[in-house]
């Protein structure tokens, strides 16, 4: 028998990869002459490229680019042939910086689009940019002026790329990198906001990334003013473009100065991972994650793999930290059984600090479930 295990990090106590051995492992115990393929997953958020690394096998290219206050940190990509892998948290994220130090309206990308440019000089024509876990609202300046942009104010002066730059640009100057042209740009996000107005990338976002409520507005502002001076002068409306307020307004910033295609961190993941293939081969697979409710079905992991076995008619079933969804919702699933670390019997503190064992005992008790349905 072949079962294919995709799980998706435990959030605070195992990752992927972890999750991935731990199933692995109740699998063996039920069915020790089973073959099992182990496929770690994720959404494409921020730590991604940590877990598809083991199945990808590309070579890590560090450097020192632009943080998001425009100090010098280091960074890395991946690159396999002439494919690169590009986390922008890498060199703009949050978790580069102190809760002191997060300012949305002073923070940018221009790191981002540096490692862009070091891919593009390594040979890469294919470039994959993840954009989960960002601390800017610059809508993309930073990664343009890396390309080779320039912002300019009503007095010809050259703007910083930041979000506060956004509401005096009147001209920008300079032109592409060469190697944009021939270039496919893959944009990987969940998130489907506008890039400004209510649901836009400052009003949702901004908080979170240390702005107060006058700079949101101002934010705002801004980047409905750029949309506009883009739209008028390059022709392009990119405004309401599903995607265009991820990672504060990158998503448009790609769209606009990379020509990127948006595509979801689910779907982008299986497709790298060649998942379908993995799953033909398969008689059942198993996924999980930390938590699984509602969220988990509106595009997350779980719900992937779930679409993908349906589509595949294998058996399917879940293992997860906590389960918040009832018996009733879970039977309207294409699941057969769900099998959670923390239940009646097991506190939380538990079921953290002893989640590998503890997800070996659920994976046995999942597995049984599932031959005896396999029988029927």
């Amino acid at each position: 028998m072949k079962i294919l295990v995709a799980t998706d990090k435990f959030k605070g106590s195992l990752t992927a990869v972890e999750a991935c051995n731990a199933v692995k492992e109740g699998v063996i115990n039920v069915l020790p002459s089973a073959e099992v393929d182990m496929l770690p997953l994720a959404d494409g958020g921020d730590g991604t490229l940590e877990t598809i690394e083991s199945k990808l096998h590309f070579n890590r290219v560090y450097l020192e680019v632009t943080g998001p206050l425009f100090k010098k940190v280091e960074a890395w990509y991946g690159l396999q042939s002439d494919t690169a892998y590009i986390e922008m948290a890498a060199a703009s994220g949050l978790l580069l910086l102190k809760e002191e130090e997060q300012h949305a309206a002073s923070t940018t990308t221009l790191g981002t689009g540096e490692m862009i440019v070091d891919a593009l000089e390594r040979g890469a024509r294919k470039i994959y940019l993840f954009v989960g876990g960002s601390a800017t609202n610059d809508c993309g300046l930073g990664v343009a002026q890396a390309l080779g942009y320039r912002f300019l104010d009503e007095n010809n002066n050259e703007l910083q790329p930041v979000g506060a730059s956004l509401k005096k640009i009147v001209s920008i100057s300079g032109k592409a990198h060469d190697g944009i042209a021939d270039t496919e740009f893959v944009l990987v996000t969940d998130v489907e906001n506008p890039l400004y107005g209510p649901n836009g990338a400052a009003n949702v976002f901004a908080r979170q990334k240390g702005a107060n409520p006058e700079e949101i507005e101002m934010l705002d502002r801004g980047l409905e003013h750029f949309s506009k001076l883009i739209k008028q002068e390059w022709k392009f409306d990119v405004a309401n473009i599903p995607g265009a307020g991820a990672a504060g307004g990158l998503g448009a910033g790609a769209m606009i100065f990379l020509k990127a295609k948006p595509q979801k961190g689910i779907t982008t993941i299986m497709e790298i991972l060649h998942f379908d293939e993995l799953l033909q081969k398969a008689d059942m697979i198993i996924s999980g994650e930390g938590k699984f409710d509602k969220q988990t079905l509106e595009g997350k992991v779980v719900k992937g793999a779930m679409e993908r076995a349906r589509e595949f008619h294998k058996p399917f079933g879940v293992v997860c930290g906590i389960t918040e969804l009832t018996s009733d919702e879970i039977k309207g699933l294409p699941i057969i059984a769900v099998e959670a670390i923390k239940n009646e019997g097991t506190m939380f503190e538990d079921a953290m600090q002893n989640a590998y064992s503890l997800l070996i005992t659920r994976t046995e008790r999942l597995v049984g479930k599932m031959l005896k349905s396999w029988q029927y």
